[in-house]
C-alpha cells in the first residue's frame, strides 16, 4: 500500500518526502507534535489533540504555518488518499528553515508543518494482546515536560531498552516516583482506586489521560491524583497506561513483578471498553 505524507502543502509518497537539512526540527529538535487515533476513518478526539498543539506552539513561541482550518481539511484529506479506515496520523510542526546553524530564531521565520498516517488496529484488540510488560527506568528527560516535544532521544534509548528486555513499554520515575511512560500516561488501582500524577510539567496532559478521567467521574469510580512509588506499582491491584494509539492498556508486570497473577484487572478491561465507547460516539459527532 502506498503511502502519502504532506510536507509543506505538498502530497508525496512517504519515500520521496523530503524536508532540507537546515530544517531546525532536523538540527535542534527545535518542533512539537501530535498522535491521533484513527477509527472509521475520522480522528478520535481531534480537538483535544488540535488544543494541545496550539498550547506547545505558544510555550515555544511558534504558530501553525496554515490556518486551523486548513489544517482540519488537511488531515481529512490525508486519511482520505491513504484510505486510513484504523490506526494513526502524526503531525508535527518546526520552526523552519534557518539560514545557518544558530541558535537563536531566525529572522521572518516560517514554520514547516508534515504530516503522516501509520495503518494499524487500535480498536477491539483480542485479550491476547492486552498484556502489557512494564520495566522502570531513571527519567532522563527535560524539565519541560507538558511540552509535547519532538526532542525524544531519552524515550527512544529507554524504550529500546524495554525492546531488549521483553517489554512493551518504560515507566520513568524520579525521586522514587513513577512520572510517565515512555509513550504514555501510568496509572494504578488499589483498592478500587486510580491513582496517577496530576497533570504539571512533569508529565504530558495525556488526551486519553483526560477523557478516562472524565469517564471515571461519570461512573462514579474514585481517583486518587498523585504520585505513586515504584513500590506502590508493585503492590498494586492492577496497572495500565493510557496513549491515543493504545488507549487503555493493562499492564500484567512491573520488572517482571506480576500484576494481578498477571492477567488483564477487570477495572482496567471496564476502562478500556468505555474509552472505546467514547472513541466511537466522538467520530459519530464528526461524520
Amino acid at each position: 500500500m502506498t503511502n502519502i505524507a504532506y510536507v509543506n502543502g505538498a502530497y508525496e509518497k512517504i519515500e520521496n518526502a523530503k524536508v532540507s537539512i537546515m530544517d531546525r526540527g532536523l538540527l535542534f529538535a527545535d518542533g512539537v507534535y501530535e498522535v491521533a487515533g484513527v477509527y472509521d476513518g475520522v480522528i478520535i478526539d481531534n480537538e483535544s489533540h488540535i488544543l494541545r498543539l496550539q498550547r506547545s506552539l505558544n510555550e515555544i513561541k511558534l504558530t501553525l504555518p496554515i490556518e486551523l482550518d486548513e489544517l482540519l481539511l488537511v488531515q481529512k484529506k490525508l486519511i482520505e488518499i491513504n484510505k486510513l479506515k484504523e490506526g494513526t496520523l502524526y503531525f508535527h510542526v518546526t520552526r523552519g528553515i534557518g539560514q545557518s546553524r544558530e541558535f537563536e530564531f531566525p529572522e521572518g521565520q516560517s514554520p514547516s508543518l508534515i504530516m503522516f498516517v501509520h495503518h494499524k488496529q487500535i480498536m477491539e484488540l483480542p485479550i491476547d494482546r492486552l498484556n502489557a510488560k512494564v520495566m522502570t527506568l531513571p527519567d532522563l528527560r527535560w524539565k519541560r515536560r507538558d511540552i509535547k516535544s519532538i526532542a525524544l532521544l531519552p524515550q527512544v534509548l529507554a524504550k529500546q531498552v524495554a525492546h531488549e528486555n521483553n517489554c512493551n513499554e518504560v515507566w520513568m520515575y524520579e525521586d522514587g516516583y513513577i512520572t510517565e511512560g515512555g509513550s504514555s500516561n501510568a496509572f494504578i488501582i488499589k483498592d478500587n482506586k486510580l491513582i496517577s500524577r496530576k497533570n504539571n510539567e512533569k508529565i504530558l496532559s495525556g488526551t486519553t489521560r483526560q477523557a478516562v478521567l472524565k469517564l471515571l467521574e461519570l461512573e462514579g469510580l474514585s481517583f486518587d491524583e498523585r504520585p505513586f512509588t515504584i513500590e506502590e506499582a508493585y503492590d498494586a491491584d492492577e496497572a495500565f497506561y493510557t496513549s491515543a494509539s493504545v488507549f487503555v492498556m493493562p499492564v500484567i508486570s512491573i520488572d517482571d513483578r506480576l500484576i494481578n497473577d498477571g492477567i488483564p484487572g477487570n477495572l482496567t478491561l471496564k476502562l478500556r471498553n468505555l474509552y472505546e465507547n467514547f472513541a466511537k460516539s466522538s467520530i459519530k459527532k464528526e461524520k
